[in-house]
């Protein structure tokens, strides 16, 4: 494991921050009910508007109705009067004249009116612009009239004059039960008329509008009296008038608007009366309701929003320092970090006090792996990983250096004859007197079984060679237990020396430590121009 790269790790980039997810939670939280409160407000009200609107035309359809159902009874109440008292005056014309005149003018219930004979031939009519007196009359209504015998309030259907209309008639009898013809009044359905003022009055200026059908499905009033004999495609409220039903239903108009109508039906005659509405002008309120509710709450929600970032940015801030001092845990300034942050709430307080306690022991850990990593576990000194090290930074730093290669004289000899403590108590004896012989910036290190290597930054060749030459005296002179004496053989070099690269320093001492053994042990050999230092004692 490479103590000195390693890191933690990093959150990866979809990792979302605390104050991200506070954040977000907390406007999920206040939007989500809004909006949901907003829109059920919205449908409940929707609908309320909806339905009252129905109601409401289905109401004034049922009111219509019923005043259509009472004027056609009026106007029949009308012709039956007439009928009984030209009973006994049939074959008076002047007579006769005068009572469809009366008839015409006195209530303005009719658009025209007259009186035939059993036949079907006009006795009398008005107005006399007609020109139908005299003749036989074999129209749709008057047929309906003669067959029946009886009041009738005909179908829709056009006239020899051209005219839509709708035929109103009551029999005519003798004293003794003879039929003696009939009375009748016509209503015309596209021009102006008393059934026309009944239906057209209303007070609507938002699109709202009524139209009559018969039970054959036509249109026999409609505002726009182009439509009058219309039949409409496709009209759920017009279905049901043609089966009898009353109601009230969202429909679709011939132009493609959407209509919330409510329906009646006369019941004397089964037409139908349809009042609607649009739909947009029903909701438009609502709309323009909501729209203000919006508008007004806009500030209140921006302030909200501003507020909650706020806190979420200052709850979150202490947890942040926390997590970035997490990521240099490995630094020694990370302590002081995070001592510096104000945890002001229970769980970031607890929070910064475990992590200094994990800070303190992760330094610890780091610092023994660092020096376990660096350090020969015998000796204390340091090892080849860190003799790399401090290298690599005097070279890069272009610090100059000394270096000297030592080397226990017959180790192998040792350990063969008094055993491997007694070796190993020789090499920890060697580190006590290389430590004690090196300046604080010397760097001292096992680099092998029973070689040293000790590096003098900034010592001049000569300084290194006296270093050596002191070391290898007092090895000499030391006497150990067990062991007794030994001596060491020391090569020493210097960097930069000429175009010599460290490494090649680095074999230049090895060669020279050699050299000293080759000539006889227990000596210096220093590599400067092939010149030795003179050596001491014995080999």
């Amino acid at each position: 494991m490479n103590i000195d790269r390693w890191k933690p790790k990093r959150p990866s980039a979809q990792s979302v921050n605390l104050r991200s997810l506070i954040l977000a939670l907390t406007v999920c939280s206040a939007f989500i009910p809004f909006a949901n409160t907003f829109y059920a407000s919205y449908v409940v009200q929707r609908q309320q508007l909806i339905d009252t609107t129905l109601q409401a035309n289905y109401a004034y359809a049922t009111k219509l109705a019923n005043s259509t159902e009472d004027f056609l009874q009026s106007a029949l109440m009308q012709l039956d009067y007439a009928a009984h008292v030209i009973a006994d005056h049939m074959d008076d014309v002047k007579r006769l004249e005068e009572e469809t005149a009366r008839l015409q003018i006195q209530s303005l219930s009719f658009n025209s009116s007259a009186i035939l004979d059993a036949t079907g031939v006009a006795l009398a009519t008005s107005p006399m612009t007609l020109q139908l007196k005299g003749r036989k009359l074999d129209t749709e209504g008057v047929r309906e009239s003669l067959a029946t015998k009886g009041p009738v309030i005909s179908r829709p259907y056009l006239s020899t004059a051209g005219n839509f209309l709708i035929v109103l008639s009551q029999p005519v009898f003798a004293r003794d039960g003879k039929y003696l013809g009939l009375v009748a009044g016509t209503i015309y359905l596209k021009q102006e008329s008393i059934l026309q003022k009944l239906l057209g009055t209303h007070f609507y200026q938002d699109g709202s509008y009524l139209y009559v059908v018969d039970r054959d499905k036509h249109i026999i009033y409609h505002p726009d009296s182009r439509r009058v004999g219309d039949m409409p495609a496709r009209n759920a409220a017009v279905d049901e008038i043609a089966a009898g039903h009353a109601g009230k239903a969202a429909v679709t108009d011939s132009l493609g608007v959407e209509m919330l109508a409510g329906y009646a039906v006369v019941p004397s005659t089964g037409w139908g009366i349809v009042a609607q509405r649009p739909q947009e002008a029903t909701l438009a309120p609502l709309h323009a309701l909501m729209r203000t509710v919006l508008y007004k709450t806009l500030p209140v929600v921006v302030l909200t929003l501003l507020a909650i970032w706020w806190s979420a940015r200052y709850i979150a801030k202490p947890l942040q320092l926390l997590a970035n001092g997490a990521r240099t845990m490995d630094k020694p300034s990370t302590d002081h970090t995070i001592r510096s942050v104000k945890s002001w709430y229970f769980e970031s307080h607890e929070l910064k006090k475990a992590m200094l306690i994990g800070i303190g022991l992760l330094q610890k850990n780091i610092s023994k792996l660092r020096e376990d990593a660096h350090t020969d576990p015998l000796t204390g000194l340091g090892n080849r990983r860190h003799l790399n090290a401090i290298i690599a930074d005097l070279q890069a730093e272009g610090t100059p250096f000394a270096v000297i290669a030592i080397d226990i004289d017959h180790f192998k000899h040792v350990n063969d004859s008094h055993g491997h403590d007694a070796g190993d108590a020789v090499l920890r004896q060697l580190a006590t007197q290389i430590r004690e012989i090196s300046r604080a910036d010397d760097i001292a290190c096992r680099v092998g079984g029973e070689e040293f290597l000790l590096l003098l930054p900034k010592a001049p060749l000569h300084r290194a060679a006296q270093v050596a030459e002191r070391l290898r005296r007092e090895v000499e002179a030391a006497e150990l237990p067990v062991v007794g004496r030994v001596t060491v053989s020391q090569g020493v070099a210097f960097w930069p020396g000429g175009d010599a690269g460290v490494k090649t320093v680095l074999k230049q001492a090895d060669a020279m430590l050699y050299q000293a053994k080759r000539n006889g042990r227990n000596r210096v050999a220093v590599y400067e121009a092939q010149r030795e230092a003179p050596s001491v004692g014995e080999s």
